[in-house]
């Protein structure tokens, strides 16, 4: 996978996107930290490649909240645990 700078995407972007279908994939770097995927597309398949990318970010998420959520124990939580914690949400909200 190539990796390039925003600079070098800014300074060169018709060469990026005349390489982009043949590599696929490239990594924006700002700082030497990545910051964007340039990934090619076909106009046939745009709203599949859409779709794929918010399913694992949406995947990516809910893995980060368990992971998070056993850290600080929360895992541990029983049925009535929750029911209580819900109540006590609900409770706040109508005051």
């Amino acid at each position: 996978m190539k990796f390039l700078t925003v600079r070098e995407l800014r300074g060169n972007c018709a060469k990026v996107w005349k390489q982009l279908p043949e590599e696929m994939e490239m990594v924006v770097t700002n700082n030497g930290k990545p910051v964007a995927i340039l990934s090619s597309v076909a106009e046939s398949n745009l709203e599949e490649s859409i779709s794929s990318i918010r399913r694992v970010r949406a995947t990516q998420s809910v893995l980060s909240m368990q992971m998070k959520s056993a850290r600080i124990g929360l895992d541990k939580l029983t049925s009535t645990d929750i029911d209580a914690e819900i109540a006590e949400v609900r409770r706040a909200r109508r005051k």
